[in-house]
């Protein structure tokens, strides 16, 4: 799930092996794209608002132009699903995260791999890219999260903390920071630059699958199988409110560029506009 930059639309991932972009006044799904073969497991949009890429179980990326719906380049490489990707700030590279255990970092222009990342033991569930562009963090089975320069292509470090496989990472837009959701239940705040925790967020009772910062750094929801989603206060790591809505596991969530709403997305085959 993520939203465009202007607010007004989201894309939402379906298992169904369809992209959906939707416009947010409305409610209602503007199109479809469809060119993988299985499920669709992750989908990030460019910061001009102007291309979308997808993450699929098909081992595939493919880069969508939004306003034409027409595939621009179809990444291949991996050998395993592939759960998550990641766009940088100047929108000409991408780090996917596999089932294989490695990322790879591409260049959207030509739709080539640049350099598989290795160091994780496990199946990688999440990736993100710092404001920057300069570093990654991944997140996988393997309990650990890694911090990636792009620049040398080198782990910095691999801080660890969660007792289950993590689902989920985020990075603050000031860089400074990370947050990472496990099945543990719990949410852990950690310091880049020294790979330290910072607070440990418990208050769901299942699974905790997603997790989105605000763009002024402040806040996360959380998005868990227990059904609901969990708004944070970075700052003292407490829960201020619990939003209900889904009846089954809420297994994405992304924040509004304002900050003002989230769009969640469900095992029960709905989206929910959380204000």
């Amino acid at each position: 799930m993520t939203i465009s930059p202007d607010g007004k639309r989201a894309v939402s991932d379906s298992t169904a092996r369809n992209i959906i972009l939707w416009d947010l006044a409305s409610g209602q799904a503007i199109y479809t794209l469809s060119g993988h073969s299985s499920s669709v497991r992750s989908v990030e949009i460019s910061f001009d608002g102007k291309c979308v890429i997808s993450a699929s179980a098909d081992t595939t990326l493919i880069l969508w132009d939004l306003n034409s719906g027409q595939a621009i380049h179809t990444l291949s490489g991996h050998s395993g699903s592939v759960r998550s990707v990641a766009l940088s700030p100047n929108e000409k590279r991408a780090v996917s995260a596999s089932d294989d255990t490695t990322l790879i970092l591409w260049d959207l222009v030509s739709g080539q791999a640049i350099h598989t990342l290795s160091g994780h033991s496990d199946a990688v569930y999440s990736v993100a890219i710092s404001p920057d562009g300069k570093h990654a963090v991944s997140a996988s089975a393997d309990k650990i999260l890694i911090l990636w320069d792009l620049t040398s292509r080198q782990a910095i470090h691999n801080p660890s903390g969660h007792r289950r496989f993590v689902s989920s990472v985020a990075i603050s837009p000031d860089g400074k920071h990370a947050i990472s959701a496990s099945d543990d239940t719990t949410l852990i705040l950690w310091n880049l630059a020294s790979g330290k925790a910072i607070h440990t967020l418990s208050g769901h009772s299942n699974a905790v699958r997603a997790v989105a910062i605000s763009l002024d750094g402040k806040y996360a929801v959380s998005a868990s199988c227990d059904t609901t989603l969990f708004l944070w206060d970075l700052t003292s790591g407490q829960a201020i409110h619990t939003l209900f809505g889904h009846s089954n596991a809420v297994y994405s969530v992304a924040i509004s560029p304002d900050g003002k709403y989230a769009v969640s997305a469900s095992d029960d085959k709905t989206l929910i506009l959380l204000c």
